[in-house]
Formats: C-alpha cells, structure tokens, sequence
C-alpha cells in the first residue's frame, strides 16, 4: 500500500573468497496491508525527510514494501523495491566483506599496521606504522572524516591516492584505538589496500568477488566519472523550507562519485541489498571466522563495516546506514533468521529525524516481519 503526505513541492534544476556462488532467492512479494504499524512509523520519518521515504521488508517466506510520498517531485510515483539509488556508506560493507576476504585468503593480518601493505601511504600527521587494518576498519584509526581539498583529475574525476594523500594534512580526530570516529578515508585507505592486494581497480574487485557472484543485477560500481544511475531510479533532492513550502534540488547527478569510492559510491536496489546482507550473514560471501571478525563490535556497535542494533522486540540486526550529497539516505539491517529491512528517503538537504529515525523504521519493520 502507497501512502502519500499532502506536501506541497516546487522542484528547481539541479544546481548543483571465499566468493559466494549462489544467489539468495527473493521472497515472495506480498501485500502490504497488514503492516500498520510499519506504514505510521514510516508515514512520521517521511512528514521530516524527504519527497518520498520507503521501506522494503519481509523474511524467508514473504516481502513487502511501502511507499510514502513520492519517488521524484515531478510526478506521484511510489518509490518501489527495484528503483536504483546510491547506497553512500553502504558501500563500506561491500569494501570490508573483500578485505575480509583477503583475511580469508591469508594475505591480510587485520592487527597488521597498513604501512606494512602501503607503505608511505598513511603519512604526514598520521604514523601508518600505528595504524592497523582492523582500526581503519572498525573506525578507530583516528584519520579524518571526510575528503579533504584533494586536486581533481583535469576530466574532474579523482584519483583514489590522490584523496587519500590529499587527508593526510589533516587533524586527527583521535590517537589510533582511542575512540571511535567514522572517517570515509579509512575506507578510501581500504580501497588503496584493495588495489595492492588484488591488482585491480577497487570496483572491479567488488564485483567480480561479490556482486556478480551474488547475482545482484541492479548493484554496481561506478567508473570514475559515471554518475548517471541506472532505470529506474530515485532522483536524489537536496532540500530547504521557504515558508510553507518545501523546495527541492535536484542534486542525483551532481557529485562526482570517484571522490568517494569504496567509501559511498555504490548504487543498488531494495531487492539487491537484501540480498547481499542475508548472504553475509549467512556464510555465503566470507568464512565464519571473517564474519565473527566483522561482528566484533566496539561500544558504539560498530564492528568491521558492519553494524547492529538491538531490536525492540528482541534480538539483534546488522546492516549498515548510507547518506551521499546526491541526496539519499538510506539504512538495510538484517537479522540472522532471514529478516530484512531496507529503508530510504531522498534528501539529505534537511535534518534527519531522530524521533522517529531511520532505525525506527527498520525496527519497526523487521519486528512485524517476525509475526
């Protein structure tokens, strides 16, 4: 069932391996009358977020999804389970399940320093002697968040060592295991470990070892320069308030992915991201002795690209949250009895809601996926 708020929307123009080989077969589509509780939760994060928010659910047997507002603000059109959008931090689960496994594999120590793979890479204000792979991993290696004023490529792509170098000037945000501070370098650092490892592009890697043995169809890497996203798709809005009225820009095709890379650049699909995350956690992409790594969890239930909420109806759920200036958020958590909950909204522009959030959402759904 399509639910749609009573907003009113002025759109402007854009201004701005263990490998797995078998696929894991999508669950039946099933109506989604019956999720009540589900639809009112969604239909409040949707009244503070974006045009349109949407989640798709369901568990071994069944899956729904549920649309609130609209998909792009030129026309009222439900966001559906097989619309592509950019997955942003997502992406870092893809990029910790190859290092894992490389783990697998015997060429990764994950409490080996990364100079030890990279050397002189990690430099500067930083001591790559100091820093682990785990720490760059769990986010706990103290280098900063974001892309810092690295120099464009003259096509305006960006070279992944160029990023990276370019953070290296930077203020740490911690001393290396003092804390947990989210740094997107850690993961451009991941790719650059990629790289080394596997003699490949970082987006060849992903997918020759995890999206086209997953069969995950509608999920890719873009090649520096591709920002366009795949048919169909949710346009990406950057928002603000102007009186009454919400205004929304258009920004899906405005930044340049490159920048990003293993780091948040990915698009994929409802259907796909389940997908990837039930075969995680069910042993199909890396060993059970990566996976009990990937789940180790700091205090801030961050573990190896992967994190985990409890649930309010019990247990637990791992996935991982997006956000990307093209203007998609997004989070996909599943459990380990075959549930899933994949959430997305298209706009960062705004604040995002803490009451309910985005983990209200998935909660929510995953709790009525087990009735």
């Amino acid at each position: 069932m399509t639910t749609t708020t009573g907003r009113r929307l002025l759109a402007l123009a854009g201004g701005v391996a263990l490998a797995a080989t078998a696929t894991v077969a999508p669950a039946a589509a099933m109506p989604a009358d019956d999720h009540d509780a589900t639809r009112a939760v969604l239909d409040r994060y949707h009244a503070n977020t974006g045009p349109g928010a949407a989640v798709y659910a369901g568990n071994a047997t069944e899956s729904w999804t549920l649309s609130s507002g609209t998909a792009e603000v030129s026309e009222d059109r439900p966001i559906t389970s097989t619309d592509h959008f950019r997955i942003g931090s997502q992406t870092k689960t893809f990029t910790a399940a190859v290092v894992l496994q490389l783990f697998d594999e015997g060429k990764v120590d994950l409490d080996a320093p990364i100079e030890r793979y990279l050397p002189g890479v990690v430099t500067g204000n930083f001591d790559g002697n100091a820093i682990t792979v785990r720490q760059l991993l769990n986010h706990t290696s103290g280098l900063p968040r974001d892309p810092g004023n690295a120099t464009p490529n003259p096509d305006g792509t960006y070279e992944l060592s160029a990023v990276v170098a370019a953070a290296m000037d930077d203020a740490p945000q911690s001393a290396p295991g003092e804390a947990v501070n989210y740094s997107n370098i850690a993961y451009l650092v991941l790719g650059m470990l990629i790289e080394e490892l596997t003699g490949q592009y970082v987006g060849d890697a992903i997918t020759e070892r995890i999206i086209e043995p997953l069969g995950l169809a509608n999920t890719s890497f873009p090649a520096p320069g591709e920002r366009e996203l795949s048919s169909p798709f949710v346009p990406g809005y950057q928002g603000f308030k102007v009186g009454g009225f919400f205004v929304w820009i258009d920004y899906t095709t405005q930044i340049e992915l490159s920048r990003w890379s293993s780091a948040g650049a990915m698009e994929s699909t409802f259907e796909d991201l389940a997908t990837f995350y039930r075969a995680l956690l069910d042993g199909k992409v890396i060993s059970e002795r990566a996976l009990e790594e990937m789940k180790s969890v700091s205090s801030a239930d961050y573990g190896l690209g992967l994190a985990r909420i409890e649930l309010s109806c019990g247990g637990e759920a791992w996935g991982h949250n997006g956000r990307l200036a093209t203007g998609h958020a997004s989070r996909t958590m599943v459990t380990e009895d075959g549930r899933f909950a994949s959430v997305l909204t298209n706009t960062i522009g705004l604040l995002l809601p803490e009451n309910p959030s985005e983990v209200d959402v998935v909660d929510t759904a995953l709790c009525e996926a087990s009735s």
